[in-house]
């Protein structure tokens, strides 16, 4: 081979390896949430998520993203989306492992009380290697807390939604061995404003006929849709299957698919409804309180894969760096670069901590007062912190890998441009600043004793103690929502805290030092760590 064509200096793909065994963080922070027991369910799907094929997989999903076909050969009116295979091999995965049910069905009650932390540790690795497909997953699994709304409805489309299998045939639910469920709530002149809807449902017996449209319609390849529209009491939740009940394709016409920054893999859609058949789910004029039933649930997901894209990003970053060779010595020996890696190690360990705390207060919560507290008012704060912190976290791991982590080739392109979404779906950062003021308003005594059980579990961190006094008087403020945005990131950094102290009480300490107690630079690395630190930061980001 002529010298021109010699590839030397480069890093080896980061594939075939164990994304559970290789994470000594997310590991332990399952352990102390509760999971302990699973490791080697988890470590079996670590294992197949990280194999080349998986890796494959998400890259083929990704470059040839869904089409819609409006049509089909003979002029019918069809509205179908189709898929690269690789996509539906994805789904299937997701499916098989329960990701979008396990948490109802007999696996979750197997869990042993854990059934929250297991499938956010297999949600997290699922989300470094593909995340687009992982939408459809969340709005499905999250959909059976309102379809509680209607026992009888939920009855019927349990057996279906309940199976481990993925049936991706353009056919009626009722004859498919799976189903998946989509979500269509905002609409052009309102967005996050969902009373503005001025889509209506007009009552034909025992169903709806809704006509209007839908702005954002998320994955309209699915078999039905949560739907708001306007009835005589109010806004109203309504469950439009994709068939109507004699089998003829229901009068969704879909108009485009968007045009995503990322998410390439995943369909959203514009929609009109011409008629489209419906049936109400709960109370006339109760839609909002029907649907936000599920949202707590979007936000947990969206949470958990703003972590795992931070792991995947560090992960490939520390890999690269200990292969690539710069001024005679690896960038992972290089003073700046191993500060820069530890520091992210840091904030890693912290948000991987942070989210499974919190997914071990939606397994406790329904016998534990203090756990259901800290869901509802930890659930918008956990949101906006990590999937916030989880671009510019991004930009930083393609740094470390050069012009290589621009190139659309890698990985770290795709999860650079996947991250924004997790802040901007299911409510942006100031609607999540707005939930927390609504949770400290309303509910004022839980929130205070979510408040003092940080304290009494952490106070012992640097800085903790202070944060938390700080939160609470802004918080409680008549015009704190001004305010909110410090108040909340300051009350997720130091709940981050506390839940690594559960994990590792030293780098607990390190990130509440680094982080509260003194003033930290706005860039990875402007922090002083000791070289025994960095050391034990990188050893556990991936042995």
């Amino acid at each position: 081979m002529s010298s021109a064509r010699a590839v030397l200096n480069q890093s080896p793909p980061f594939c075939d390896i164990n994304l559970f065994g290789c994470d000594v963080p997310l590991m332990e922070a399952v352990s102390a949430y509760g999971a302990r027991d699973h490791a080697e369910e988890l470590s079996l799907f670590g294992r197949l998520w990280g194999s080349a094929a998986m890796a494959e997989r998400g890259r083929l999903a990704n470059e040839n993203p869904p089409k819609l076909k409006t049509y089909d050969a003979r002029g019918f009116r069809r509205d179908e989306v189709e898929f690269h295979p690789a996509y539906h091999e994805l789904m299937a995965h997701s499916a098989h492992a329960g990701l979008h049910n396990s948490t109802w069905s007999g696996a979750g009650t197997s869990a042993g009380g854990a059934a929250e932390v297991v499938r956010a540790a297999k949600f997290f690795i699922a989300a470094q290697v593909e995340t687009g497909h992982l939408c459809p997953i969340t709005m499905t699994r999250a959909s059976v807390a309102a379809l509680a709304s209607d026992e009888a409805l939920r009855v019927q489309i349990m057996p279906v939604l309940g199976t481990n299998v993925y049936d991706p045939a353009f056919m009626p639910w009722w004859q498919k061995r799976g189903m998946t469920i989509g979500m269509g709530m905002t609409e052009k002149q309102g967005g996050t404003d969902v009373r503005a809807n001025v889509t209506r449902a007009e009552r034909e017996g025992d169903y709806y006929r809704i006509t209007g449209h839908k702005w954002f319609m998320s994955a309209p390849m699915s078999d039905a849709f949560l739907v708001l529209a306007q009835v005589e009491g109010g806004l109203t939740c309504f469950v439009m299957p994709r068939f109507a009940p004699d089998g003829t394709v229901n009068a969704l016409r879909f108009q485009r698919l968007k045009d995503k920054l990322g998410n390439r893999s995943n369909a959203s859609s514009e929609v009109e409804f011409e008629g489209a058949y419906a049936l109400r789910l709960g109370e006339e004029g109760r839609g909002i309180a029907t649907i936000i039933q599920m949202v707590s649930l979007t936000r947990q997901d969206c949470a958990i894969a703003s972590a795992g894209l931070m792991r995947s990003g560090l992960a490939h970053a520390l890999h690269h760096a200990r292969h690539r060779s710069v001024f005679g010595r690896h960038l992972a020996d290089q003073p700046l670069m191993r500060s820069v890696l530890a520091d992210m190690a840091l904030h890693v360990e912290a948000t991987t901590a942070l989210v499974m705390r919190l997914c071990r207060a939606f397994d406790h919560a329904p016998h534990d007062p203090v756990e259901s507290a800290t869901m509802r008012l930890m659930t918008p704060v956990v949101k906006y912190w990590v999937c916030k912190s989880a671009p510019a976290f991004l930009h930083e791991a393609m740094e470390c890998l050069g012009g290589n982590g621009y190139v659309e080739e890698g990985i770290l392109a795709r999860h650079y441009r996947e991250a924004p979404v997790n802040a901007i779906w299911e409510g942006s950062g100031n609607v999540m600043c707005l939930d927390v003021l609504r949770v400290v308003s309303r509910e004022r005594d839980a929130a205070a004793a979510v408040l003092a059980h940080l304290a009494q579990e952490g106070g012992d961190l640097p800085g903790v103690k202070a944060a938390l006094s700080a939160t609470a008087a802004a918080l409680g403020q008549p015009d704190a929502e001004g305010a909110a945005r410090n108040a909340v990131e300051s009350l997720a950094v130091a709940a981050a805290a506390v839940a690594l102290k559960a994990v590792h009480p030293g780098h607990a300490a390190l990130f509440a030092q680094t982080r509260l107690a003194q003033r930290r630079g706005l860039m990875y690395g402007a922090v002083d760590l000791t070289p025994g630190e960095i050391q034990g930061l990188l050893a556990r980001a991936l042995p």
